[in-house]
C-alpha cells in the first residue's frame, strides 16, 4: 500500500458511469504499473445496505450474500462499522458487479493496518514535521495505523454527538460527507481530513484490485470485472499474437494446482536477505 498524502483526482462526469470509470481505471493501472487515481463514486442507488455489528464482537458489521464474515483484528466494532458504510460509497455495487463490500475491501484494509505497513514499516519517522508541497507527499507523524485511528475515531465522536453515525446515515448524507472530508479543512484529531479521505480512497482501491494473496479482491472480482487474467506464469504460446483478447480465467499468486486461493494478507513489505 502506498503512503501519499496528495489530494485524489476525482472524475465527476456524467457521461462516464462510476463503474465504466473504475474498470478503465483499473485495467489501466494493472496493465501499465501507473498509481491507482481517485474516481468518485456518483451513482449510489444500487448501494448494498450497511450492515452493524454487535457490540463487543470481533465480528464485522456484516458481509455480502455468500461471503464468509469479517473478523477483524485491527478495527474495533464502532470502527469497522465506519470502513464497511464509507468503502461501500466508494464502490459501490451495481446489478452486475459487486462492489467493495463483495470484494473484502475492509478485511484487506485491516489486515494492512495490523501488520508492518499500518506500524509504519517503511516510513521516516524522524521529522521535522512540517507542512510539505504536494510534490513531497505524505508529512505527517503518524504512522498509517494511527491515522486511521486518530481519524475514524474523530469522525465517530463528532457525528455520534450529532445523533447519526455515518453508518446510519442515508447513501446521499455519506457521499456529502466524503466529499466535505475530501474538500478538506477539517481537523479530525491531528490529521487533515483530506490526508485522511486521499488514505482511505487508496486503500480502498489497493484492496479493490490488488492480488487476492493481499486479502481483498475476492473471487477475483475485480479482474474478472476488466477482464485481467493475472498471474499466470507463462504467455509464450501467446509472445507472437498481437491485438488479440486474453480470453482466460483471471489466476493469483496465491492460487494452487486446484484452484484454490490462500490468502496471506502478512507477506512482508520487503523481501528477506539473500543468504550470502
Amino acid at each position: 500500500m502506498n503512503t501519499r498524502g496528495e489530494k485524489p483526482q476525482r472524475n465527476a462526469t456524467t457521461k462516464v458511469s462510476r463503474r465504466d470509470a473504475i474498470k478503465t481505471l483499473g485495467a489501466v493501472a494493472l496493465t501499465t504499473g501507473l498509481p491507482l487515481a481517485g474516481v468518485a463514486a456518483e451513482e449510489h442507488a444500487t448501494a448494498p445496505p450497511v450492515r452493524t455489528p454487535s457490540a463487543g464482537s470481533g465480528a464485522g458489521p456484516g458481509a455480502a450474500a455468500g461471503s464468509p464474515p469479517t473478523t477483524y483484528l485491527f478495527f474495533n466494532s464502532e470502527e469497522a462499522a465506519f470502513m464497511e458504510a464509507a468503502v461501500a460509497r466508494l464502490i459501490p455495487a451495481d446489478e452486475q458487479w459487486g462492489g467493495a463490500i463483495e470484494a473484502g475491501v475492509p478485511y484487506y484494509i485491516d489486515r494492512q493496518l495490523g501488520g508492518a505497513w499500518g506500524a509504519g514499516e517503511r516510513l521516516y519517522r524522524s521529522g521535522p514535521w512540517q507542512p510539505g508541497t504536494p510534490s513531497q507527499g505524505y508529512q505527517l507523524p503518524f504512522t498509517p495505523a494511527e491515522l486511521f485511528k486518530k481519524a475514524i475515531g474523530a469522525i465517530n465522536k463528532e457525528l455520534a454527538a450529532s445523533g447519526t453515525p455515518f453508518a446510519k446515515m442515508s447513501p446521499d448524507q455519506q457521499d456529502g460527507y466524503l466529499r466535505k472530508l475530501e474538500s478538506g479543512g477539517k481537523d479530525l484529531d491531528g490529521v487533515p481530513s483530506e490526508i485522511f479521505l486521499a488514505h482511505l480512497w487508496g486503500s480502498t482501491l489497493e484492496g479493490f484490485f490488488a492480488d487476492p494473496v493481499y486479502g481483498g479482491n475476492r473471487d477475483m472480482i475485480s479482474w474478472r470485472m476488466i477482464g485481467f487474467p493475472g498471474a499466470y506464469a507463462s504467455y509464450y504460446d501467446l509472445v507472437d499474437q498481437h491485438g488479440i483478447k486474453i480470453d482466460r480465467a483471471p489466476m493469483s499468486l496465491a492460487q494452487d494446482a486446484r484452484g484454490h486461493v490462500h490468502p496471506n494478507p502478512n507477506i512482508p513489505a520487503d523481501s528477506p536477505p539473500h543468504n550470502q
